[in-house]
Order: C-alpha cells, then sequence, then structure tokens
C-alpha cells in the first residue's frame, strides 16, 4: 500500500497538469475554430452582398419593364391587332422572366413568390383584357382596355412586388 501511496504522489500531480493542459488547448482550438468560422462567415457576407443587391436590382428592373405602361408602350407596334399585341406582351413578360430566373438565388423565398405572382397576375389581365376585345380589332383597343382595368385596380401585383422588394 505504500508503494502505492508512493507512485500516487508522483503521478496524481501530472495527471493534474496534463488534465488541465489538455482542457486549456481544446478551449483555445475551439475559440480559434469559432474565431475562424466568423471570418469565413464574414467574407462571404462581403462577397454575397453587393451580388445580393444587385439580384434586386435587376428584379426591379424586370418588374417595371413587364409593367403595363411600359410594356405597352416598348412592344405595340402600328397596324397590330389586338391578338397580335396579346402574344407579343406575354411572350415578352415570359421572356424577361425566363431571363432573370436565376436571381431567384439571391432573392427570399417571399420576394420570389410576389415576383412570380405579379408575373403570372400580369398575364391573367392580360388574357383577361384580350377576352373583352375583338381579337382582330386595332392594337389599341387592347391596349385601353388593359390600362383601365390597372388604373381600377386599388394596387397592381407589379407595385406590391416593387414595394416588398424595396423593403427587404
Amino acid at each position: 500500500m505504500n508503494e502505492f501511496l508512493e507512485i500516487l504522489k508522483y503521478v496524481l500531480p501530472s495527471v493534474v497538469v496534463f488534465l488541465t493542459s489538455w482542457l486549456m488547448l481544446a478551449s483555445f482550438y475551439q475559440r480559434d475554430k469559432e474565431r475562424h468560422r466568423m471570418e469565413l462567415a464574414t467574407k462571404n457576407q462581403k462577397l454575397i452582398t453587393p451580388i445580393r443587391l444587385q439580384a434586386y436590382e435587376r428584379i426591379v428592373l424586370f418588374l417595371e419593364r413587364i409593367n403595363p405602361e411600359s410594356l405597352i408602350m416598348r412592344v405595340n407596334r402600328a397596324g397590330m391587332t389586338s391578338r397580335q399585341l396579346q402574344n407579343e406582351m406575354i411572350s415578352q413578360v415570359r421572356s424577361e422572366f425566363e431571363h432573370n430566373l436565376s436571381q431567384q438565388v439571391y432573392m427570399s423565398s417571399d420576394a420570389w413568390e410576389l415576383v412570380k405572382s405579379a408575373r403570372s397576375n400580369l398575364i391573367k389581365i392580360i388574357n383577361s383584357c384580350a377576352q373583352k376585345v375583338d381579337p382582330e380589332s386595332p392594337s389599341i383597343n387592347l391596349s385601353k382596355s388593359i390600362l383601365e382595368f390597372m388604373i381600377e385596380m386599388e394596387k397592381s401585383p407589379i407595385t406590391v412586388a416593387i414595394e416588398y422588394i424595396k423593403k427587404e
């Protein structure tokens, strides 16, 4: 028993020193690992933020381009029928949307859903107004119908989407 106590007298302090050192090193490595993770997150944020802002800018530009007032001015040509204008407007909306489809990666899900909803609602408005006019009538008739419908709306889906994106 005396030998055991003698050995314990030398081993116990070594074990205490070892455990203390091990705990200190583990704590140091944990803090260093956390600091490194925070640095990476900060660098990532600095990289992503400008790209994200650019995506929001592009989506607002998309929404402004498909706004009926600007869309009609851009696609309406002399001699077009209402049906031709309807088809051209829908084609432009879809084309613009497909061109900006990748921007959803940088946007919140809610913002992207509003953008998709604005696009879908605009197509519905165009189709609904087109049903009210003769397809072979001059395109000005469809233009008037769409613009009058938009004026009657409290807030257009495009305006709602743009306001939400600006808040984000």
